[in-house]
């Protein structure tokens, strides 16, 4: 029998005006995707790392409602009473989760300050979003049925149709999140009015539709007015609801802490946390920094590190006249800069809303130093304004936090260096710093900050690196300018005629003592340069290793670096591992074995999961020829499907870390990047429903599989020409294109494997549950592997390479099963 003649199934060419339930369901899963993703961040303390385990629970846990849903419908064929129940469940669930978000430290018993274990984090992701994606789940199929029944078909039109409306609205929600929520609605209210929008959307429904679908909800009408009702009554006092659970969860994390104030801004909720005369300041739960108050009597120790800074650095360079500062003058770098003889300081500070909620608490020295007139500040990203700025600098201090997020990590990779070596003067002299160690105890600390000396080595000709519990690494191109010589820097200092508080020329001589400043020079120049140095660590080195000048000599002759572990670029963000591991280590969480075995993976290993499948068609037509169900087939069909949602995922990671290092922080943008994605989808979806007539044809299945493979390639290809462009809005638009053709190609796939399956299987429902389901368990997969394996370890290229690699399996696994059917 031709395996063409077998796939008949069509669908109608007309049909009724949808449900608007279908547009609703996409608005509230995306705006609900994007609330708790925004909620567990801030739980999370801002590590996009977990991005993809919220979003492989997210998707896991939808995957299981939409087979929940095909076996509730089956059984019970009431798919509008079902409907019904599940809104009104929508309604009260969405809200509830987020308050145990806000709780959650709380109930796990986190220490005060202290990080989430991964266990923690992969089992609060599955609880917690647990009963609101079962509930999202199960719509799609209880919509489906419901559409199906509105045509009087008998095939998967209903699902195809659904996952048009389901994609389109999630474009709506998506943008109007983005817009308007994120800037005049707290969690609450977002989520009060998505589970009315639900709801309204199926009153609507069960009326309409009464007449064409058996098992109308009537009795159940007032019952869902009731709670619409409240949902609008309740709506005007969740801003108190909203104060009261950020307390609660300000309460767990800081509990000798007062709250003071918080803030929603585009780039993530600001907290400003009190304890007698300090104010601490937090951006979606990550501490960014620390000052004492107006009153305070003595400055605060992160001030005095700023101190430290900002003296140690401004005397590396002879002539300092003009000087970019990326972060850090709100805790006194500013004030401290400015006294010495710069002519402009123009100070980068990317979120106009931190400034605003720090001026009431800040001290007077740092409120002069901003009203300075040689000061210029900006509210913008500092890798935008450094890959477009024309003027040049004496020097460019960044002072942000340690890459411990894909949105720092930007500052301290390869082509970040490079810009700003483009924007020096002659002469001129980039100063960066990080956590450390005594004498870089610890392989993750020292992986880490060896990774940041290689890295700037690879850009800058001369790279001191210093510090003891805090590590600065002095970079330029023009030789005798930087120093580590507390002589030649005290009369430096002294030559400028500064009094500081805090601070006087003996401070070099203790930030520079010699035996300490010889050991760190060995370790971050010395490690990194043998095959297994990213697992073992540095090694014990020579009891005198000799002075600085004298490392710098011989360090021609050492081994080439292991450029793969210990250079850390926007594609590959090695550094924002290293500072994962470190941090593990820190919180005693216990999983330093399970990072250490992730360096062991290899690019190669993750393609050969692809042979399982090839090797387990012929045993299913082996097994198929004893019996009568086409198992080969089947399990082709379903492999595609599950390949589908993994290379999508896998895709839309590497763009949204892509787009986090390129153009700057992702949690503003996150909905409307999902938007378009979701239009893409949309679209794909419509055009495959609506101009190819038969859709149950395996090889238009399989040549799908080669498009979404081709695309991955090229994906991979056009990334590092993307990261190139200088003006933000083509970088934006670039990924906009890549993002919406992903989504696409996405959209396109799901109606043909709808239709293939269908007519494997006979039952639209389960059909609909099976493909949907195994869809989003493929992509549960790949946003798993991507987020915490292939992206921080084998980099944004081989994640895309290894989605193509899925769908080209999934296009041989076809060819081999539809083989069967032809001899």
């Amino acid at each position: 029998m031709k395996f063409r003649r077998l796939f008949k199934a069509g669908m109608p060419r007309t049909a009724p005006a949808h449900p608007p339930a279908v547009l609703v369901l996409g608005a509230v899963s995306q705006m609900g995707q994007v609330l708790f993703l925004r909620e567990l961040l801030m739980v999370f303390q801002g590590n996009e790392l977990f991005i993809g385990l919220i979003l492989a629970a997210w998707l896991v846990w939808v995957g299981a409602g939409s087979r929940l849903g095909a076996l509730l419908v089956d059984r019970l064929g009431r798919p509008l009473f079902l409907l019904a129940l599940n809104a009104a469940g929508v309604l009260v669930v969405l809200p509830a989760v987020i308050l145990f978000m806000r709780g959650l430290r709380g109930i796990l018993n986190v220490h005060p300050g202290a990080y989430l274990s991964l266990l923690d984090v992969v089992l609060s992701c599955l609880l917690l979003l647990a009963l609101p994606c079962l509930l999202l789940g199960a719509q799609f199929v209880l919509l489906s049925r419901v559409w199906r029944e509105s045509d009087r078909a008998a095939d998967t039109s209903g699902a195809g149709k659904t996952y048009v409306g389901e994609a389109a609205g999630s474009v709506l929600g998506g943008i109007f999140f983005t817009f308007f929520v994120v800037h005049y609605w707290n969690s609450f209210q977002a989520a009060v009015f998505a589970g009315g929008l639900m709801l309204a959307a199926v009153l609507y429904t069960t009326w309409k539709y009464t007449g064409n679908t058996a098992g109308a909800p009537v009795k159940t009408r007032p019952l869902l007015l009731l709670l619409l009702a409240l949902a609008a009554t309740s709506f005007p006092f969740l801003g108190q609801v909203d104060a009261w659970a950020y307390k609660m969860q300000w309460r767990y994390f800081a509990p000798q802490h007062l709250l003071v104030e918080t803030h929603q801004s585009e780039y993530g909720n600001i907290a400003v946390l009190q304890r007698e005369e300090q104010y601490n300041f937090y951006q979606s739960g990550h501490l960014m920094f620390s000052i004492a108050g107006p009153e305070a009597p003595a400055p605060a120790l992160e001030e005095q590190e700023a101190v430290d800074f900002a003296h140690l650095s401004m005397v590396q360079h002879e002539k300092p006249s003009r000087v970019l500062l990326i972060g850090g003058g709100l805790r006194g770098m500013l004030g401290e800069m400015l006294k010495h003889p710069v002519g402009r300081v123009d100070y980068l500070e990317l979120d106009e809303v931190l400034i605003g909620a720090a001026r009431p608490h800040l001290p007077a020295a740092t409120l002069k130093a901003l009203a300075d007139p040689r000061v210029h500040l900006k509210h913008i990203d500092g890798r935008l304004f450094v890959k477009a700025a024309e003027k040049q600098y004496d020097m460019i201090i960044v002072d942000a936090p340690d890459p411990a997020t894909a949105a720092l990590n930007r500052y301290y990779t390869e082509e970040f260096f490079r810009e700003a070596a483009a924007l020096l003067c002659p002469g001129g002299v980039f100063v960066i710093g990080a956590d450390s160690t005594p004498d870089l105890r610890g392989a993750a600390v020292a992986n880490r900050n060896a990774t940041i000396y290689h890295t700037l080595s690879a850009v800058f000709s001369r790279v001191l690196p210093a510090g003891e519990r805090f590590m600065f690494f002095f970079a330029t191109n023009a030789p005798g300018q930087i120093s580590v010589d507390p002589l030649i820097l005290e009369e430096r200092y002294g030559e400028r005629d500064i009094e500081a508080e805090g601070f006087s020329p003996h401070h070099y001589h203790t930030l520079l003592e010699e035996s300490q400043l010889q050991r760190v020079n060995w370790v971050v120049r010395n490690h990194g340069r043998s095959p297994d140095a990213h697992l073992a660590g540095p090694g014990t080195g020579p009891l005198v290793p000799g002075t600085v000048a004298e490392q710098e000599e011989a360090e021609s002759e050492l081994p080439p670096v292991e450029r793969r572990y210990f250079i850390n670029s926007d594609f590959k963000p090695i550094g924002y591992f290293y500072t994962l591991m470190y941090m593990d280590e820190l919180a005693r969480a216990g999983y330093r074995e399970f990072f250490h075995r992730l360096l062991h993976i290899e690019f190669w290993w993750l393609p050969l999961l692809f042979c399982f499948p090839l090797a387990a068609v012929p045993a299913l037509q082996a097994a198929a020829r004893r019996g009568k169900e086409r198992l080969d087939i089947r399990f082709g069909v379903l492999f595609t499907v599950f390949t589908t949602g993994f290379s999508t995922m896998a895709l839309q990671i590497a763009l949204l870390f892509s787009f986090q290092s390129i153009y700057g922080f992702v949690y503003e943008m996150v909905g409307l990047i999902v938007a378009i994605f979701m239009c893409g989808l949309a679209l794909g979806a419509y055009m495959t429903n609506r101009y190819v007539r038969h859709k149950a044809n395996i090889n238009t299945l399989a040549a799908v599989q080669l498009v979404i493979a081709a695309l991955a390639a090229g994906i991979a290809l056009a990334l590092p020409q993307v990261a190139g462009v200088q003006f933000p809005a083509a970088i934006f638009a670039l990924f906009s294109m890549l993002t919406f053709t992903a989504g696409l190609i996405n959209g396109v796939d799901f109606p043909l494997s709808a239709a293939c399956y269908m007519a494997l299987r006979g039952n639209p429902e389960k059909t609909t549950g099976a493909v949907y389901g195994t869809e989003l368990f493929g992509a549960c997969v790949g946003a798993t592997l991507a987020s915490a394996v292939v992206v921080p370890i084998l980099g944004i290229a081989a994640c895309c390479l290894i989605a193509g690699a899925a769908n080209g399996t999934a296009f041989v696994v076809l060819l081999l099963s539809r083989r069967s059917y032809h001899d």
